[in-house]
Order: C-alpha cells, then structure tokens, then sequence
C-alpha cells in the first residue's frame, strides 16, 4: 500500500492509516519531492512515484492519494494500469480546486494561515498549531514557496476528465461532505466518469478524511480492501 499526501500535507497525515493497516499490509509513504526545485510539476512528482516503485520492485499496488497525491494516484495508474490492484482517492485533485479557499500562498502571516488550514476540517480545532507551523515553514521559505506555487498551478492546468474512462481497475472515492476545496460535486463528477468506482460520503467531515475521522476512514477503507 502506498500513500501519497497532498501538497501542504505531510507523512503524518497517515498515521492512523498506518497504525490500522500495519499487520495487513506493506505500507510505503514517499516524501513527495515537491519543494525541491521551481522546475518541477507534476510530471517530476509522477516519475518519482515510477522511479520508487520500479526500484522496490512493487507489484499490484494499492494506491491511497490526498489532494495533490490522489492527482499522482491518478496519473500513475492510467499509465500502468497492470501494476494498480486498487485505487483509493480522498480530497483529490485533478477535476477542480476551489482555490480561494485551498490556498496559502499569498501571506505569511500566522493568524490568516492558521484560517487556510483551518479550512481543510470540519473542526478547525484540528488545525493545530503544529500543523499551521508546518504549513508556515513552507510559506515563508522563498523558495519552497515558489515550488508551492508552481506544483500548484501544474496541477490545476492537469485535468485529468478525459483519462478517467480509461482507467477500469477498482476505485474507492472517500470524501468529506463539507470538503470546502474539492467540494462534493468533484466527487460525485470523478464517480460519473470512473468506469469500476464507490463513494463514499462522510458527514461532518471535509478534506482530509483520514485524519478527521481517522476511524471512519479506515473502517471504509477495510471493507473495500477485503
């Protein structure tokens, strides 16, 4: 199982994946290189992803992807198909961002980007400070923050619509009902276009489903797994 996190998101945003999913699975959490060099897009991060999983000698994966990951997700697996056993997609770019609210980039300061990611939960409550600082490492780095931006607007020209009718392997879209930057209608739009896809709708629950509801999210993954 592989999971791939989003653009402001971090391996940590797997952990309770990882603790639920551990004895059943070989789990894998690159640390995608998109704060490297201003060059890079997300054909860069797609050959990373290649790179990694032909050097592991990786067979039938399982692909998990938030946001900027689910985008990866995507793009991996319409161009190996035969190496995908199933395809999980939560808060996935890739159709549509509501970049109003989704975007950090135009400010450093604490309390306006503490509000950004606030915005990725139902429970701004969850947007702790160790998250925001997190988030703040990056904004005000001159350089992450011009790789930021450019990944950012890599994926927003990428719309993947007319890929998706080619892309026939099991695929599980687990979204939060409240998602204010990949609203529910981009799920249920990659849902109409998937030809073998389930949705799967979380009250009370907005961007990050796996770490909002942590055991929903699992419980649903589990069940598609099986």
């Amino acid at each position: 199982m592989i999971l791939l996190h989003g653009l402001f998101g971090g391996l940590s945003n797997w952990t309770g994946v990882v603790k639920h999913f551990e004895d059943r699975f070989d789990i894998y959490i690159p640390k995608l290189p998109i704060y490297e060099n201003p060059k890079n897009n997300l054909e860069h991060l797609l050959n990373f992803l290649e790179t990694m999983i032909a050097s592991a000698d990786l067979k039938n994966v399982i692909l998990v992807g938030n946001s900027l990951g689910g985008h990866i997700a995507i793009l991996y697996t319409h161009r190996h198909p035969d190496n995908v056993a199933k395809l999980i997609l939560t808060g996935s770019s890739g159709l549509y961002e509501n970049t109003q609210v989704g975007s950090y980039l135009k400010r450093g300061n604490y309390a306006y980007i503490k509000e950004r990611v606030a915005t990725t939960f139902y429970d701004p409550a969850i947007a702790t400070d160790e998250l925001v600082s997190e988030v703040m490492q990056i904004t005000t780095d001159p350089l992450k923050c011009l790789c930021a931006v450019r990944t950012a607007r890599s994926a927003q020209r990428d719309n993947v619509l007319s890929r998706l009718p080619e892309i026939s392997v099991p695929v599980l879209l687990i979204w939060g009902e409240d998602d204010q930057i990949t609203p529910p209608h981009v799920a249920n739009e990659f849902n109409t276009h998937l030809l073998n896809s389930k949705l799967v709708m979380i009250p009370e629950c907005a961007h990050a489903p796996m770490m909002e509801k942590p055991e929903t999210f699992n419980e649903i993954l589990g069940k598609f797994l099986c």
